[in-house]
């Protein structure tokens, strides 16, 4: 991962619980009901990779993720794994299921990245996203005035926090007119679905926001993708 390569297994894994709910969240809404090939961009230490070989039993499942030392966590676990770059990363072959939880928000140029990303589904896959959409949030600005004040600030300076998340919107207007091909004889044909959810994340406050299987970018498909978290729309 281009944000930090040198992330701490066991201090991530503090609050593994808190970490790993939005990702389930993430996965019950994923509508593939068979996929072959699964990846996990930016696994981490494969905290979602057990919910994954549950939800999908028949699917090579790889995780992928550019610290060595989360990666070695995964594969005690028994998982197959891969160490790339999340921000340059490409399969050999293309994906049914593209999932990634609390990843992304680290990497830049989301209006490049996430286009490639769809692009490497097979036709009729999933491209699933989870990310902290925090940015805003009175605990960002706290966070950044105390790393900022104090003993510690000479150590800090120059660290900075994930870049702001856009709002849904905006992933669904970039990314729905790649998600289908004109309609052929009335019937629209699907090659891809999206999944993108921003979910602030916080103990008590935590609310999925929506994602959808979109065939067409019509204004009134729109509005149903941001108004009706779990709608499935082909």
């Amino acid at each position: 991962m281009s944000g930090n390569p040198n992330w701490d297994p066991e201090q991530y894994l503090r609050f593994g619980d808190e970490r790993l709910r939005p990702a389930l969240d993430l996965l019950a809404r994923v509508p593939h009901p068979g996929p072959a090939r699964v990846v996990d961009l930016g696994c981490g230490a494969g905290s979602a990779m057990p919910a994954l070989r549950a939800r999908f039993p028949g699917a090579e499942l790889r995780g992928v993720d550019g610290s060595a030392e989360m990666l070695a966590k995964a594969r005690a676990a028994g998982f197959d794994t891969e160490q790339a770059d999340i921000a340059a990363w490409a399969p050999a072959e293309p994906v049914d299921v593209l999932f990634s939880n609390a990843a992304l928000h680290w990497l830049p140029a989301h209006e490049a990245l996430f286009p490639r990303l769809l692009g490497c589904l097979a036709p009729g896959g999933v491209l699933a996203v989870q990310m902290p959409h925090m940015h805003a949030a009175p605990v960002r600005a706290a966070q950044d005035r105390l790393a900022a004040d104090g003993p510690w600030a000479g150590r800090l300076r120059g660290v900075a926090s994930a870049p702001p998340v856009p709002d849904p919107a905006w992933y669904y207007d970039l990314l729905a007119p790649r998600t289908a091909a004109p309609a052929i004889g009335g019937r629209a044909c699907t090659l891809a679905a999206l999944a993108v959810a921003a979910i602030p994340t916080g103990a008590r406050r935590r609310r999925a926001l929506p994602r959808g299987r979109a065939a067409c970018p019509l204004p009134a498909l729109r509005k149903d993708f941001l108004v009706h978290p779990g709608q499935v729309f082909q």
